[in-house]
């Protein structure tokens, strides 16, 4: 099956009960990070350009999510992708050590919004295919090039996917919007975001924007065939099992807002909380791979530098017990307790983990104790990872911290519910009037 022909042939039918639940899953944390991600200062400022710079007026407008301003379809993909990109709790996939959810689902609600009636089961399946060609052109574009870009250089492709079946193109002019979508997406250096931390973040801002705006591009007959990602023969592979292989099921979930690099060192950690008292900590060293050790901060100025830092993280989660919102934000990047542990936090290169690397993300935290005890967690994984995932029940507590305090209780149940049974739903139009309103606060 050419990947073109599954963008339009696709069903539910085709999709199996593993991978529904697993798309049903993405949906629900997507939209609590989105929630909750308005908090930030990077969300608001993506927000106001976007309604500022693309204003929507009449038929094809939609809205920005939790904020409720009407802007244009491009505009709904710049500001709705980089909000929920402003906080760094949305899923991701190993192989292409980024994101896909940040782009696709914000692209689905805005074509849903601006829309005509679409049932709940066309919404889900249209996310399905999002997952399964931007996972694909993520792990295809990290083979072919010679640099580490942002995910907004490869999920463009699954926004375009998105908008050429929601706008009806035919194959020839999918293949252009596809081909647009890989030709204007942004190649930005991820590896340099990493070393200097800014609201830049994975480049989810220009990847929606892009990918909308190619789907639309191709309707009024602009041309951008091929995406080489796509159709070149040495990637020829990694397309040959669409249908067969469903790497929407091949998500990982986050338990903390803050890089996956960092997590896996968080976990090890809090294996060792219940042994120490924090102020007898002298010392922590954390063993992991290249990358995680290039997070290097341990006193982070803003929210963005506490996202991508492992030394900060790690602190705050002995000093408070749990990393969220909070502790990336505000009052919580000047916690006194997190900032002394911080300071004393060494980190270093393992050959093991970088061996492990991307398929599996490990580290090893020693914590030295003033009596002269040194507790050690072994190598551990990060949580939330497909092979061992997050309950449902983990997850409902995940999507209720962020979703709840912004909200609501009823009106974040009801989200919850309407994620999770959307398969079923008739309509969309419940669940959009649920996450485009603003929120409470």
């Amino acid at each position: 099956m050419t990947a073109i022909n599954f963008i339009h042939s696709l069903t539910a039918n085709d999709i199996p009960a593993a991978a529904r639940k697993a798309a049903s899953r993405a949906l629900l944390d997507t939209v609590g990070v989105a929630a909750s991600a308005t908090l930030t200062d990077n969300s608001r400022i993506v927000r106001d350009f976007a309604a500022t710079v693309f204003p929507g007026a009449g038929n094809g407008s939609t809205r920005l999510m939790f904020d409720g301003r009407a802007v244009t379809l491009p505009g709904a993909g710049f500001g709705n992708a980089g909000s929920i990109d402003s906080l760094d709790a949305h899923d991701g996939q190993k192989l292409t050590k980024g994101h896909i959810g940040v782009v696709v689902v914000p692209t689905l609600f805005a074509f849903a919004d601006a829309g005509g009636s679409v049932t709940g089961e066309e919404f889900m399946t249209q996310l399905v295919l999002g997952y399964e060609i931007a996972t694909r052109a993520g792990i295809a574009l990290h083979a072919t090039a010679c640099d580490y870009h942002t995910s907004g250089a490869w999920n463009a492709l699954g926004a375009a996917a998105i908008g050429a079946r929601g706008l009806g193109l035919d194959e020839q002019w999918t293949r252009h919007a596809l081909g647009i979508a890989e030709y204007n997406g942004p190649r930005s250096q991820m590896m340099r975001c990493i070393d200097h931390p800014t609201m830049l973040k994975d480049g989810a801002t220009w990847g929606g924007f892009t990918g909308v705006s190619a789907a639309l591009l191709a309707q009024l007959g602009h041309t951008g065939a091929p995406a080489i990602t796509m159709e070149a023969p040495e990637v020829e592979q990694l397309w040959a099992d669409l249908g067969s292989r469903w790497y929407v099921s091949d998500q990982y979930i986050k338990l903390y807002p803050v890089c996956r690099w960092a997590q896996p060192a968080i976990a090890a950690a809090l294996s060792l909380a219940s042994q120490l008292s924090i102020e007898d900590v002298t010392g922590i060293r954390i063993e992991t791979f290249h990358e995680a050790r290039r997070l290097p901060l341990a006193e982070p100025a803003n929210s963005e530098e506490a996202q991508y830092s492992i030394k900060f993280p790690v602190a705050a989660a002995l000093a408070r017990g749990r990393i969220g919102v909070e502790e990336v934000t505000g009052a919580g990047l000047k916690d006194p307790a997190t900032i002394r542990l911080a300071r004393m936090i060494e980190v270093v290169e393992d050959d093991e983990a970088n061996a492990a690397f991307p398929a599996d993300r490990l580290a090893h935290v020693s914590i030295t104790l003033g009596d002269g005890r040194t507790l050690k967690s072994g190598m551990t994984s990060a949580v939330g990872d497909p092979d061992v995932p997050l309950s449902d029940a983990e997850l409902t507590v995940k999507f209720e911290g962020l979703a709840g305090p912004l909200l609501g209780k009823a009106r974040a149940g009801a989200m919850h519910d309407a994620c999770l049974g959307l398969w079923q739903a008739p309509s969309v139009k419940d669940l959009t009037e649920l996450v485009m309103p603003a929120s409470a606060v």
